[in-house]
């Protein structure tokens, strides 16, 4: 398994954290994977200025780590390129190791 840090920050910090965002955040990310993302389980924690997320993703024997964290980048991406409630709540995803 594979164990992916991510956060999505937020584009306005000021107000107060929307009531069931986890639960939000971690249906968009179910809703839009796909069976080569190897989604296994997700973990959301809300902060002030961000969405911190744990993605857990079944191993692969093709690619490790480098692999994982491109995996995660493009589910990000698509979540938030399809989602209008993660456009408008986060900034567009960081590439990786920005």
């Amino acid at each position: 398994m594979d164990i992916i840090y991510a956060s999505l920050h937020r584009r306005d910090t000021g107000g107060l954290l929307p009531a069931g965002e986890a639960d939000e955040v971690r249906g968009a990310l179910w809703a839009h994977a796909r069976p080569d993302d190897a989604l296994q389980h997700i973990t959301v924690r809300s902060e002030s200025e961000r969405v911190d997320l744990l993605v857990y993703l079944t191993l692969s024997t093709a690619d490790h780590t480098e692999g994982a964290l491109q995996r995660v980048h493009h589910l990000l991406s698509r979540v938030h390129q399809a989602s209008p409630l993660m456009r408008r709540r986060y900034l567009p995803p960081a590439s990786p190791g920005r």
